[in-house]
């Protein structure tokens, strides 16, 4: 504890590419979408977070939005930095006569490379922070599902976000088989735009996709609660004029079933990788799934078919990779895992 210590702000970032969440003093401060909107013309940042979420798909010629995070890591570094400056401000942190000191640990996907790594701190390093830790999302998933990471057990996190799926394997404070695949939200997404398109005849946004796939996306054909019919609404492709038409749960299911078995294809690749001690508890602790992707309809059973072992969902799934690394703050010195 140094003389300035009191000076010292604490803050843990999940950044994804779906959405970004920051954790001050233990309370969730910051959940907003990762998108900035700015001008063409002077590059000046106009709305970061929801505001930009709100004007994405329908932005004129001097307005563009930028997702500044593809497949988990940064694509756009000085959106990036500018996103998580903005989203630091959010948090209200002021410093009486001096700046505070930003201390932050920051969640990362597990297959990402040293310079996407590197991308990361600089970017954390421009907004403002003095002391950065990085920590590996299914590590982090697994400590905010509440799994004691440093026990000899082995325990099997699945954590599908916006840009990537991880699927590890954990035990002793460490991975210790680890698959990243660049399948998750975003291609659900993309998949339901593409069925649209050769389906219905329809154009959709990626807003429009996101929307159906929160309200009637699934993962099997046969859902014993199923969601009601969604009206869904974009542009003919025939005629050019605006339409509605309506799908059903059924229908999501059959356009995700590719992307959803090439996830499974690596759970059973990493399930295969495991050594035979740890396979031994998996068996008995199951699998547990975190992430938004998570709340796919159905993904659970569809998983325990394929493995038949027992699956858990994270509660609160979205914000469980969130919490891990605010736990991780707050253990800054205990887990040695933390990359400096």
């Amino acid at each position: 504890m140094g003389l300035f210590s009191f000076l010292t702000k604490e803050i843990a970032i999940d950044l994804g590419t779906a959405n970004t969440v920051i954790i001050y003093n233990d309370k969730v401060v910051v959940d907003e979408p990762s998108i900035v909107a700015l001008e063409r013309d002077t590059g000046k940042i106009i709305a970061v977070g929801k505001k930009a979420m709100l004007m994405h798909g329908k932005t004129h010629d001097n307005i563009k939005t930028i997702r500044p995070l593809r497949d988990g890591v940064i694509a756009d570094f000085q959106s990036a930095e500018y996103m998580i400056r903005e989203m630091i401000k959010m948090i209200g942190i002021k410093g009486s006569i001096f700046p505070p000191a930003l201390k932050m640990v920051i969640c990362i996907p597990s297959g990402i490379t040293e310079v996407e790594e590197r991308a990361v701190k600089d970017s954390a390093e421009q907004a403002g922070a003095k002391e950065i830790k990085l920590i590996h999302e299914p590590m982090a998933a697994a400590i905010g599902i509440g799994i004691d990471v440093l026990e000899p057990t082995g325990n099997m996190i699945i954590d599908i976000g916006g840009g990537t799926s991880e699927i590890a394997v954990i035990a002793l404070g460490g991975i210790v088989n680890n698959t990243s695949i660049r399948i998750a939200g975003d291609d659900f997404n993309a998949d339901i735009e593409e069925y649209m398109r050769k389906q219905h005849n329809i154009n959709i946004g990626e807003r429009t996709a996101e929307r159906i796939k929160i309200e009637v996306g699934a993962a099997l054909t046969d859902l014993e609660n199923p969601p009601d019919d969604y009206a869904v609404h974009g542009r003919d492709m025939l005629t050019g004029i605006p339409k509605e038409i309506t799908v059903n749960y059924k229908e999501i299911a059959t356009c995700l079933d590719k992307s959803i078995s090439k996830v499974e294809a690596a759970v059973l690749n990493a399930l295969e990788n495991t050594p035979p001690e740890l396979s031994a508890d998996i068996y008995r602790t199951g699998i547990y799934l975190a992430g938004g992707g998570s709340l796919l309809r159905g993904l659970d059973k569809r998983i325990h078919q394929k493995t038949k072992l027992p699956v858990h969902v994270a509660e609160d799934p979205l914000r469980a990779v969130a919490r891990g690394t605010g736990i991780a703050l707050k253990n800054f010195e205990k887990f040695t895992f933390l990359i400096k």
